[in-house]
């Protein structure tokens, strides 16, 4: 079949830019696409700041580059800016937005209002980059607010333009929770032929530019990252003021469960790893355990069982249920735990008074760090998902194939991605509890302890997990299958 040409427009790129699973998911689907033989363009802010911890300049491929003048007002001018091919070697071909008057933070997000300017330039430089190199998208995938600005310049474009005559979009939201809301002033200033269409005429917050809502509004087709979430955003508990919206297009809305690289995510070869292991050579998870009780400052603790979890610390990734249900099981020596995050302070400020009342039993660090993450996901004996709300999360999937048990909240793709554990069949691969409250994940804590004091049974429960496959190479035939038939019959034969 006619290969595609795809434009991938994000805030974030594994490894450019990452603050949590939008980057890994953006790569991952990327490259399995590119893998397949198509042509895919990765377009991404260039964050100065960020990348000097990590990113030499040296890496990047200054020709061929163009310059332009951005269509976004900044401070009442209309600074120039670079699109910047990256050398990336195989795979896809990456651009990076260079705009050091948007982008100069110390973050990925600086917050305020220069952040629907930032963000209104991205889609605008998205159209900017095809007009340069003459190259005309199938399909342009926006993820989430950040790009949700393209589909509607794409719209306007589209009856002007050839070059983007057969163009469609995509809009992914990761999610929903995060919509991009701004004083409908600076609407003025972003570029738009019809700035009217981007305020939000009702909830979540009338009378404001709302991107997501825009691009809501706006894209050819619209996808969550899980079967399930794509049925919970119809409703008013989990649509975040947009469920109206969404059920008016749910013609166009599909859930597609996010993927995992096992190129990079296994135990058996990560780097990262004091020592690796994989199913049915399971030596190097003690030695996993040791090093990250000695990192991370716990007790040497024999056979107790550790708890470990990786989240950004926000009311959505169940932190409050945490800090209720956990510290009983930690007082009675039934498991230590090790939580790796960074977030809100006040979460960040409980965790610390946590560790410090309970020294070698809890551990907080407060950091974004890959390796330590790493080391939690393979060091731990269970992971903990205590998610109110989770569109799909990765973690979960990570836990699994390092043999970390999964205790996850009934929701969204933690759903679709673990089921409970039956000791008598052998069936299932986590913990799982429905209701959002102490008791709830005091239960599944409980029935993991329960299962860790049966060898056989934690051997099965833990071999099933490993086992589980959710690979993007399953995962994107139903991207391709959306993509084609937005493409039409032109894109349908070779």
């Amino acid at each position: 079949m006619t290969p595609l040409r795809i434009l991938m427009v994000t805030a974030e790129y594994t490894p450019l830019a990452k603050t949590g699973g939008l980057a890994d998911m953006v790569a991952g689907l990327s490259t399995e696409l590119a893998n397949s033989g198509h042509d895919v363009r990765i377009l991404i802010p260039r964050y100065r700041g960020v990348e000097a911890a990590g990113e030499p300049l040296n890496s990047l491929q200054l020709p061929p580059f163009a310059t332009a003048i951005s269509p976004v007002a900044l401070d009442a001018t209309h600074p120039p800016y670079e699109l910047i091919r990256r050398s990336t070697g195989s795979g896809p071909e990456t651009w990076q937005l260079d705009a050091p008057d948007f982008f100069s933070g110390n973050t990925i997000y600086g917050g305020g209002e220069t952040e629907a300017l930032c963000f209104a330039l991205l889609s605008h430089a998205a159209l900017k980059l095809c007009r340069l190199l003459d190259w005309a998208p199938h399909i342009v995938h926006c993820h989430d607010w950040h790009a949700s600005l393209a589909p509607l310049l794409l719209n306007t474009c589209r009856l002007h333009e050839p070059l983007f005559r057969q163009s469609s979009s995509v809009l992914t939201i990761h999610n929903i929770g995060y919509q991009g809301i701004f004083p409908a002033p600076l609407a003025d200033r972003l570029g738009l032929m019809e700035p009217g269409q981007l305020l939000s005429p009702d909830e979540p917050v009338p009378a404001t530019l709302n991107f997501l809502r825009a691009g809501i509004a706006s894209a050819d087709a619209l996808t969550t990252v899980s079967p399930t979430h794509a049925s919970e955003v119809l409703t008013p508990e989990y649509g975040k003021g947009l469920d109206g919206l969404l059920r008016q297009r749910r013609n166009r809305l599909v859930g597609i469960l996010n993927g995992v690289d096992y190129a990079h995510w296994n135990p058996a070869s990560d780097p990262h790893l004091p020592r690796n292991y994989g199913i049915g050579q399971m030596d190097g998870k003690p030695a996993c355990r040791t090093e990250l009780r000695k990192r991370s400052g716990l007790d040497d603790a024999g056979g107790l069982p550790v708890f470990g979890m990786v989240s950004r610390l926000a009311a959505q990734k169940g932190i409050d249920l945490l800090l209720q249900a956990l510290p009983p099981f930690l007082r009675d020596g039934a498991c230590q735990a090790v939580v790796l995050g960074q977030g809100d302070p006040p979460y960040a400020e409980a965790l610390r008074k946590l560790a410090a009342d309970m020294p070698g039993r809890f551990a907080f660090v407060p950091a974004h760090s890959e390796s330590i993450a790493r080391l939690v996901f393979a060091g731990s004996d269970a992971f903990l998902v205590p998610s109110l709300y989770e569109p799909c999360g990765l973690t979960q999937m990570y836990a699994l194939r390092y043999g970390s048990v999964p205790i996850v909240r009934d929701t969204g793709g933690l759903h679709d991605t673990v089921t409970h554990f039956d000791p008598h069949t052998g069936m299932g691969t986590g913990s799982v509890f429905r209701d959002a409250d102490t008791g709830g994940l005091s239960w599944a804590i409980s029935q993991v302890l329960d299962w860790y004091g049966e060898p056989a049974a934690w051997q099965r429960l833990r071999d099933n997990g490993m086992q589980a496959d959710f690979s993007w190479a399953h995962q994107t035939p139903h991207y391709l299958a959306l993509y084609r038939r937005l493409a039409g019959p032109g894109a349908q034969t070779s």
